[in-house]
């Protein structure tokens, strides 16, 4: 590392002098990042990371895990770099490294004993979890018929009450809502019952502060923490499949919470008898209640998104001119990730604002490009088995079992032979991804569809439908 590393006000440094002035840098903006997002939520996440060095323009730090480091620059990156550049240190970017050492301070700040006292001693219902965004409620769900079910499962956990179904679980792809209604559930939760205990956190979040548990020998306090809740809400469960000690913590976390009636709410990108790595016993449990398939969006649905969302911006962007015509073109365009689309309008508006021109079809398609050739249909091998199953009423696993009888066998080669024509994956991956086989056997597959689709009509309506539905 040079003498003026991350450009030091222009000061020329030994290199020891400067790392004492960078870590006195990096105090000072501890201090205010504080006072400007509170204790908890500097201790949850702040706390946890450690600041390394500063060189050409980039600060390094370690974090204990690459979700809180991931976390960290989302939501705080910005507000980092800031106040480092007004403390001297001019950085550009931060970059965070998972380190296996933490320093015990940032540790012990998190601990669940210590979580759970001030909140027994506050009486408040929040826990130490992830933050819920404000803007993630029921009333800005807008609903269609892929999420009608799961909307109103929702709702109706929400009120609390006697609840036939516990737990939730919630499933489907990136940028389908399931996170926004678990966020709803909270906010309405708390809405009608402030000393509701409800806790919402990833399942990295879960292993995370179960693993420092194990490490400060606090296992006593992590379960008092975890099973005194009223509300267990735990995003996108797969990510503790194949964590052995986790997954088990979680199997006696989630029995003692049912046993005393106390409402569990999950999430996962598939259903759980299709998450592997993820111990039977568990995948049982999450089956007791209602499993929900959030759908991927239809247009009727993605152009509702938009025009609420339009109606939104024009609190913050009066002045903009929406032509004829663009909601109709992004919903039509955009169709894979709801997420993706909210952002191209927001950036619509935000560029016709600051140049002062009228959105008009020919200049969505120039301020989007990018986001447009990104959003063009790509299939992938799963959705087509996802499909494939859902068409001939079979389970994604029976696909992907070794059975032959011909009401799986035959599927299961239309599923070949649509991942063939509709992805550019090649033949032996295919074979893999359809239960690990050969790649003669998926040659077998494509010409036997082949021949079939001439002779048989029902072959062809399938196949037809399938790919209509796989390239809407």
């Amino acid at each position: 590392m040079g003498g003026n590393p991350g450009g030091w006000l222009g000061v020329n440094l030994k290199p020891y002098e400067t790392n004492i002035m960078m870590n006195d840098c990096w105090g000072r903006v501890c201090d205010l990042l504080k006072g400007d997002i509170g204790k908890d939520a500097f201790q949850n996440w702040i706390d946890p990371i450690s600041f390394l060095n500063a060189e050409l323009g980039t600060a390094y730090f370690s974090a204990p895990t690459s979700f809180v480091g991931t976390w960290v620059n989302r939501n705080y990156g910005d507000k980092i770099r800031l106040m480092l550049s007004r403390e001297g240190l001019d950085v550009e970017r931060l970059v965070f490294s998972v380190e296996a050492q933490v320093k015990p301070q940032a540790v012990t700040a998190v601990r669940p004993s210590e979580a759970a006292v001030v909140n027994k001693a506050t009486g408040s219902a929040d826990l130490p979890g992830a933050p819920l965004d404000a803007r993630c409620t029921f009333d800005n769900f807008v609903v269609g018929k892929p999420n009608e079910l799961a909307h109103a499962a929702a709702r109706r956990v929400a009120k609390g009450g006697s609840v036939t179904f516990n737990p939730l679980f919630l499933y489907g792809g990136v940028g389908l809502g399931k996170t926004h209604l678990m966020h709803a559930i909270a906010w309405d939760i708390k809405e009608r019952n402030p000393n509701a205990r409800v806790l919402y956190l990833s399942a990295e979040q879960f292993m995370y502060r179960f693993v420092q548990a194990l490490r400060f020998k606090d296992t006593m306090s992590f379960k008092e923490l975890f099973r005194s809740v009223d509300v267990l809400m735990v995003d996108d469960v797969q990510f503790i499949a194949g964590k052995d000690s986790t997954q088990d913590e979680f199997f006696h976390t989630f029995n003692a919470l049912i046993d005393q009636k106390k409402q569990i709410i999950i999430s996962a990108d598939r259903a759980p008898g299709e998450i592997d790595g993820l111990e039977d016993r568990i995948k049982s449990r999450l089956q007791w209640g209602l499993v929900v398939d959030l759908h991927p969006t239809d247009y009727e649905l993605r152009l509702g998104i938009l025009q609420s969302k339009a109606e939104m911006q024009y609190t913050h962007y009066p002045e903009v001119v929406l032509g004829s015509g663009v909601l109709e073109f992004l919903a039509q365009r955009i169709s894979n990730n709801v997420r993706v689309l909210e952002g191209a309008l927001t950036r619509l508006f935000a560029f016709a604002s600051l140049v002062g021109r009228e959105v008009t079809l020919d200049v969505a398609k120039e301020c989007l490009s990018d986001v447009l050739r990104a959003s063009d249909r790509k299939v992938t091998i799963d959705e087509i088995i996802r499909k494939v199953a859902d068409h001939y009423n079979l389970r994604m696993t029976d696909i992907l079992s070794p059975r032959r009888a011909r009401s799986v066998a035959r599927p299961r080669q239309v599923g070949m032979f649509l991942a063939k024509t509709l992805t550019s994956k090649s033949l032996p991956e295919i074979g893999r991804r359809f239960g690990g086989r050969d790649h003669t056997t998926v040659i077998h597959a494509v010409k036997r569809i082949q021949e079939l689709r001439s002779v048989d009509n029902q072959i062809a309506e399938d196949v037809e439908l399938l790919r209509r539905m796989l390239e809407a």
